[in-house]
């Protein structure tokens, strides 16, 4: 995997890691898919910047290929984000946090059946290093925690947003092989734009909620969200996945928990624990034995 692919994935997985606290600031005064609408709205002011400065411009291929560019944003961006976070809100952390690591395993799967992506031993056993190792950061407490009783429709949408980003790592690495990495993630954003803001404006009629009424931590919030996790993230991920196997970059997904822990004992003063740092070092070992399979 080139150094520019590596460096990208960390970035991405950095950011992805702190998206799980804007989230949280978010949602504790804007309600979820009315958050997604708004994400996704930032992601495209930005997308629509950069063709502006690059005076790029998109050329439409036909019925068939804005249809499969429709049906990668669902999967990708509005209804992957809409179930997650309301999904969340339907089962505990323990188990959305169990399921999560079922995303790169998917990923490699799909790409062995769709794209002739070769399951090594290396890949195998370094997939297995990394869920070790962030089981081991989530710590005995956490896997104990885990429950199916009364959560089905929460675990339902979790496991299901994250079986979706599956897809949408396969099916967009297919579809670099017709088009531009920056051209394919700002179409579907747009896309995903178009179709969630009416979702948002219902959602903010239901909760009486007004533009005006969004405090400025949740603006910073979302703002964040759409520059750097919608945005940045998504265009550095698709950028390393042009570059080599989406086996070797869905692995790197697993970095996202230690990070995450990482930036939270960070946040919230806490200490980092002894099993973080051991679950750490076991993740990225994971990640190195799948790149070099």
């Amino acid at each position: 995997m080139p150094i520019t692919a590596k460096i990208s994935l960390i970035i991405a997985c950095f950011f992805w890691a702190i998206s799980f606290i804007a989230t949280k600031v978010a949602v504790e005064s804007v309600p979820p898919l009315t958050v997604v609408a708004l994400r996704l709205l930032v992601s495209s002011v930005c997308f629509l910047a950069w063709f502006a400065v690059k005076k790029k411009k998109i050329s439409y291929q036909g019925f068939k290929w804005l249809s499969w560019l429709f049906v990668l944003s669902l999967f990708g961006t509005g209804l992957h984000y809409s179930l997650q976070t309301i999904g969340l809100n339907y089962t505990q952390a323990a188990n959305a946090s169990i399921y999560a690591v079922t995303g790169p395993i998917s990923i490699t799967i799909i790409a062995a059946l769709f794209l002739g992506e070769k399951i090594t031993f290396k890949k195998g056993a370094g997939i297995i290093c990394a869920v070790i190792g962030v089981l081991i950061v989530m710590g005995i407490d956490t896997v104990l925690a885990f429950e199916l009783k009364g959560n089905l429709l929460g675990d339902l949408l979790v496991f299901t947003s994250i079986f979706m980003w599956g897809i949408f790592t396969v099916m967009g690495k297919d579809m670099l092989t017709k088009m531009d990495t920056l051209e394919l993630i700002a179409i579907v954003t747009f896309i995903g734009t178009v179709y969630m803001i009416p979702v948002g404006l219902i959602e903010m009629t239901l909760y009486s909620i007004s533009i005006s009424a969004i405090p400025l931590n949740a603006w910073i919030a979302i703002i964040f969200l759409g520059v750097t996790c919608s945005f940045l993230s998504t265009l550095f991920y698709f950028f390393a996945l042009e570059k080599t196997e989406s086996q070797k970059v869905g692995v790197y997904l697993y970095t996202v928990p230690p990070m995450t822990y990482i930036i939270a004992a960070f946040y919230l003063g806490e200490s980092i624990s002894i099993s973080l740092l051991i679950g750490s070092i076991i993740v990225f070992a994971g990640v190195y034995l799948t790149e070099k399979g």
